[in-house]
């Protein structure tokens, strides 16, 4: 199998774990908001596999998801939102690597994850939804900061998992593994 063909393998699979965990792991945590644990496989493509597999798999997996449970409705604002998140959270990834401390890298990440998730879910997210509903932007800024809290919460207690699986993907998956560079 070729490098391409790898990759795009590894991506749908990325794709349907996202997808899967959305589905079948739904933890409420406010009025009608669930985690969403495929943040979790969106975080550790970001760190294994680049920025750019790690934003793919977060918008395509939303995309997905949605389809699945609801049809268009809250989709095309999420999968937005994930843009700049995924691809934030992936470069990233690649500067927090080179930290010698690790407890270091995990405290910046704090803001960041903050500040990409506010930009992606509070921001564009938030942004699109109200010019399709015609909404007012605050009030959509407003019903989406549980999924900004929830979301940013996720990604960051991701971070061990990341750190776990980045060795057991560098053996695996050598030419398609971001965590040697």
């Amino acid at each position: 199998m070729n490098g391409s063909v790898k990759k795009l393998a590894l991506l749908a699979v990325g794709v349907a774990l996202f997808v899967v965990l959305s589905l079948c792991l739904q933890v409420p945590v406010f009025e009608n908001y669930y985690l969403c644990l495929g943040y979790v496989v969106m975080a550790v493509y970001c760190w294994c596999f680049g920025p750019l597999a790690g934003t793919a798999v977060g918008f395509f997996g939303v995309i997905l998801y949605c389809l699945v449970i609801s049809g268009l409705r809250g989709m095309p604002g999420w999968a937005l939102g994930n843009i700049p998140i995924g691809l934030a959270l992936g470069f990233y990834a690649r500067a927090a690597r080179k930290m010698r401390s690790r407890p270091l890298a995990l405290v910046l990440a704090v803001p960041l994850t903050a500040a990409v998730c506010a930009l992606g879910i509070l921001g564009l997210k938030s942004l699109t939804e109200s010019l399709l509903y015609l909404q007012p932007f605050a009030v959509r800024a407003g019903k989406n900061f549980a999924a900004f809290a929830a979301d940013a919460a996720v990604l960051l207690l991701s971070l061990p998992l990341c750190w776990k699986l980045e060795r057991p993907a560098q053996k695996r998956f050598p030419q398609l593994c971001r965590a040697k560079q």
